[in-house]
């Protein structure tokens, strides 16, 4: 089968054997994303080599459970050990022994077949697009923020970042009803959100707006957004980060301490919700997709999806 692999921060598109189930589930892919982690891996960021990718939705093609052969569904990336308390309590996106889709020790998306766990298997309902349910792993991210903050009507919520991770988190947010903003600097990207009925402002309009905040998602994954989040929040306000951060990154302690600032730390959430949105067409994800391409121009569409102002690109195998 073809597959998009990185060896040695080497990209290329590659002939390999179809994998064995191997008590998984084998699945056909039918439509990847390419994220910006992905991008990050192909540059060396932790040290991966294989199949990248992890967004994805696909059909079985072999299973333990005979009922799941012939369905549509979607993965959680993160395949625990299944033995430790963190497992065996439901929840192995922090089992030290766990692989991550095309991230961790575990071949991933961008190929004609990948296997996972069956318990890692979602179904997708009928009335959500492939377009759309590939959205499900950074929609369920930003669905993740709720996991880690509680978020009411009655909060004032800026997200920093208009990258697709922000403009879904923004969208997220918004549904609880908060006072949300968007904080970024591309016009044509504020738009998607504005269209949503989403406060938007540039970042130097946003420096104006001194403790106005109870919580800010950090979207962007720069120093200075993290700079201009502890800016925006309020004494005992709640910053979230949502993006890595890559290298070292100055902290004004100080204002942490004194202004008693609580810093919750969000990455991956669960799919359920997303997938429950996405069926409602509650999020729009249409306007993300900037481009697709075959799998076979694989090397391609990586190096269009890492240039400046194209959001999603999509790989179909």
């Amino acid at each position: 089968m073809k597959a998009l692999r990185i060896n040695k921060k080497r990209l290329s598109l590659r002939n390999i054997e179809k994998p064995e189930p191997g008590g998984e589930a084998l699945v056909r892919v039918l439509l990847s994303g390419i994220c910006n982690t992905d991008i990050e891996i192909a540059r060396g960021y932790a040290g991966f080599s294989g199949t990248i990718g992890h967004e994805f939705v696909g059909v079985v093609e072999e299973a333990a459970d005979d009922q799941l052969v012939g369905k549509r569904v979607v993965g959680e990336i993160n395949a625990g050990c299944g033995r430790c308390d963190l497992c065996r309590g439901g929840d192995p996106r922090h089992c030290p022994s766990r692989t991550v889709l095309g991230i961790v020790g575990r071949d991933g998306a961008h190929a004609e077949y990948l296997r996972l766990p069956t318990v890692n298997l979602l179904h997708v309902p009928a009335k959500i697009a492939d377009e759309h349910a590939v959205f499900t792993e950074p929609l369920a991210a930003a669905c993740g923020i709720l996991e880690r903050v509680s978020i009411s009507e009655t909060d004032r919520v800026a997200v920093i970042g208009d990258g697709k991770l922000g403009l879904l988190s923004a969208q997220v947010v918004a549904l609880t009803g908060a006072e949300t903003v968007l904080i970024g600097k591309h016009s044509n990207k504020l738009k998607i959100a504005a269209r949503r009925g989403i406060e938007t402002v540039t970042a130097k309009q946003a420096a104006k707006r001194s403790r106005e905040f109870d919580v800010v998602v950090e979207a962007s994954g720069s120093e200075s957004g993290f700079a201009l989040a502890l800016t925006l929040l309020k004494p005992k306000g709640k910053l979230v980060l949502k993006s890595t951060f890559h290298g070292a990154t100055e902290v004004e302690a100080s204002r942490v301490v004194v202004d008693e600032i609580s810093i919750i730390g969000s990455r991956c959430g669960r799919f359920a919700p997303a997938i429950d949105l996405l069926k409602k067409q509650a999020i729009d994800v249409d306007s993300l997709i900037s481009e697709e391409y075959p799998l076979s121009e694989g090397v391609h569409a990586m190096s269009r999806a890492a240039a400046k102002g194209v959001m999603k690109v999509l790989l179909r195998p």
